[in-house]
């Protein structure tokens, strides 16, 4: 009999693919950086490099989230996911603020002079390859973690970035060509200095984000909206006076508690009514697309729900 071996988790391969791509931009711009004396380049490369080893990191938290509920952890492991953003995020902001300070010192010292040529070529090639990489995981995203949907966000604004180096070289090259060699020494530095501070905004929007569900704030937008919108539309169909609703999202996961307080309109009160509300939810909850853990509450006295108390 023939054994298949385990297909890999679509997450996982996204992640690998993100690795995998990183590590190729990384060879070629560290090398093709030193080669053309851009520190511009050399820039690229490192944000690659550092995000090398936490693109592994997000896989190993991808795992062990996956490992589910166990007695030591009761809730899951979906935490560890949100805390490697974490962990990320904070890496490549100081990253970014370093290649800033390091480029106001280039600016003040003169510029430097770099093989505008060979730079622009390098950021053509970049921006293509940033670009079809973020296509592809922004595909994977659709359905996928947090962790997944970090790595195309970040893609992106790799991408967006490479476009913005591109017109930078592109400005020195004709600066070169047009005899202003002097004004050419500063369009690197000054490069480095727009793009890591543009580059912030990536790590600050995943640092928030992460952040939020690490402390269970409430789930953002659409999220809530749609959790209270089941809720409403369960309290419209059966009668029920009033519902109150608590949602937050760690990691991959969506935790849930909805109450529903019985009144005078409610037609029915049995336990096999209530089951089937609850198999509503849970069918309705399927389709935002996280694996949920949900808690459904019953009562004639809001007392017991009002969580505002």
């Amino acid at each position: 009999m023939a054994v298949t071996a385990p297909r890999r988790n679509p997450a996982v391969r996204a992640l690998l693919f993100s690795l995998w791509a990183s590590v190729c931009f990384v060879v070629l711009s560290l090398v093709w950086g030193i080669a053309a004396g851009s520190q511009m380049i050399v820039f690229d490369g490192l944000y690659s490099l550092v995000s090398i080893g936490l693109s592994a990191l997000a896989i190993m938290a991808h795992r062990t989230a996956a490992k589910g509920a166990d007695s030591i952890y009761p809730w899951g492991r979906e935490t560890w996911e949100p805390v490697a953003i974490v962990v990320k995020s904070t890496a490549l902001g100081g990253l970014c603020l370093y290649g800033s300070v390091n480029a106001v010192r280039e600016i003040v010292h003169g510029g430097r002079a770099v093989s505008a040529g060979s730079a622009l070529t390098y950021a053509v090639i970049a921006s293509l390859g940033g670009i079809a990489v973020a296509v592809v995981l922004l595909r994977a995203a659709r359905t996928d973690t947090g962790l997944v949907r970090a790595e195309a966000a970040e893609w992106v604004g790799d991408a967006a970035l490479s476009l913005v180096t591109l017109g930078g070289f592109l400005i020195a090259v004709i600066l070169n060509a047009t005899g202003h060699d002097y004004a050419a020494r500063f369009v690197d530095p000054s490069l480095v200095l727009v793009v890591s501070l543009i580059y912030l905004w990536v790590p600050v929007g995943l640092f928030r984000a992460a952040l939020r569900e690490i402390l269970t704030m409430a789930a953002a937008e659409p999220v809530g909206s749609a959790v209270a919108e089941v809720g409403e539309e369960l309290r419209a169909a059966h009668g029920f006076d009033e519902f109150f609703v608590r949602a937050s999202k760690v990691g991959s996961r969506l935790d849930v508690e909805l109450a529903f307080v019985v009144g005078s309109s409610t037609p029915r009160r049995d336990v096999d009514f209530f089951d089937e509300v609850r198999a509503q939810i849970q069918r309705r909850l399927h389709t935002l697309g996280y694996r949920h853990s949900t808690s459904v509450l019953f009562t004639a006295q809001r007392q017991w729900v009002d969580w505002s108390h």
